[in-house]
């Protein structure tokens, strides 16, 4: 599957578990319930995932943790809050580069409805 099949299938499987569940709740629960309905539509997921950084020819393995990567090709970064800031999606696009990765999604359950929670963001990806 290309980077945008796969984001297809979680933008809708986010969608079903937002209208399941609802807004507000902690970005653990999201979090643990979109890999569920991800698996059971045959994608694989990374949960929690360590990422290394390298910096001034160090490696470090204290670098950060993806929420969710999925395929190996499309990093999610999830968010339950009010209101998301410019800093989350800038957040988002550093990850991608960090992981060489060339798509992320930022998705927020926080929002009332899911479409206006959901933030694309290439790295290098054609749109």
């Amino acid at each position: 599957m290309t980077e945008n099949e796969i984001a297809t299938v979680v933008v809708d499987s986010a969608y079903k578990v937002h209208v399941g569940l609802g807004p507000g709740l902690l970005e653990s629960i999201y979090e643990v319930t979109l890999c569920h309905e991800l698996k059971k539509r045959g994608l694989t997921t990374v949960r929690q995932l360590p990422v290394p950084i390298v910096y001034d020819g160090l490696h470090f393995d204290e670098g950060f943790r993806a929420d969710v990567l999925v395929q190996d090709k499309v990093l999610l970064e999830l968010k339950s809050v009010e209101n998301v800031l410019p800093v989350h999606k800038k957040q988002t696009l550093t990850y991608i580069r960090l992981m060489d990765k060339r798509l992320g999604l930022m998705m927020n359950f926080g929002a009332a409805r899911m479409k206006d929670g959901i933030w694309r963001i290439v790295n290098g990806l054609e749109e």
